[in-house]
């Protein structure tokens, strides 16, 4: 079924909700990559002045509580600006998702809100797929260090900004593995040799 393909995950429908949401702001929604082996240069390069974008990690956490289907997550967010108000568009930007998400619980419950009434367009074939997570919490970090990110030498980014979403969520029953049965005790020459 195409709910339960593996690129339906927490982090589409999370970026999904903040492009909405961020898209009234900058008039176009900001686009979101998953973090992967380039050059900022050439990701700023394809992008007019003006726009916002961000790459984005999905990083699994460890679950503390002990009960096995609440799933912790975090998503590692490099927000880029550049044009004629790169500054403000960052800081626009982030206080927004602060805004939206640091509100723990209440923020979950207008995250599942929204997707209750949307399906994502994958764009592979199995598409378009329903929300499959149920949100428990939100919570916004601001890392201290930003200056890392920005390499004024070689990039047309003038702004830049790293944050990170904390979320709690479970899965619904259908992508749940709960349903496996012990295999068959095998004894001796009818082991399996791998």
């Amino acid at each position: 079924m195409a709910n339960e393909t593996e690129f339906n995950t927490p982090a589409i429908w999370i970026n999904k909700y903040l492009q909405e949401k961020l898209e009234p702001i900058f008039g176009n929604p900001p686009q979101f990559f998953p973090t992967q082996p380039s050059t900022l240069e050439a990701l700023t390069s394809s992008f007019p002045p003006g726009d916002i974008f961000a790459t984005y990690d999905r990083m699994f956490k460890m679950n503390r509580s002990g009960f096995p289907h609440i799933k912790c997550e975090q998503m590692l967010y490099y927000f880029y600006s550049f044009g004629n108000t790169p500054v403000p568009d960052v800081v626009r930007a982030t206080e927004t998702i602060f805004r939206l998400l640091d509100r723990a619980d209440e923020s979950a419950q207008e995250v599942n809100s929204w997707c209750s009434n949307r399906r994502v367009d994958l764009k592979d074939g199995n598409s378009p797929v329903d929300n499959m997570f149920y949100f428990h919490d939100f919570k916004v970090y601001q890392l201290e260090e930003t200056r890392d990110i920005i390499d004024f030498g070689t990039a047309r980014t003038y702004a830049g900004n790293k944050i990170i979403i904390d979320f709690d969520y479970h899965q619904m029953p259908s992508l749940t593995n709960n349903n496996w049965t012990p295999e068959p005790k095998l004894r001796g020459d009818d082991k399996l040799t791998i």
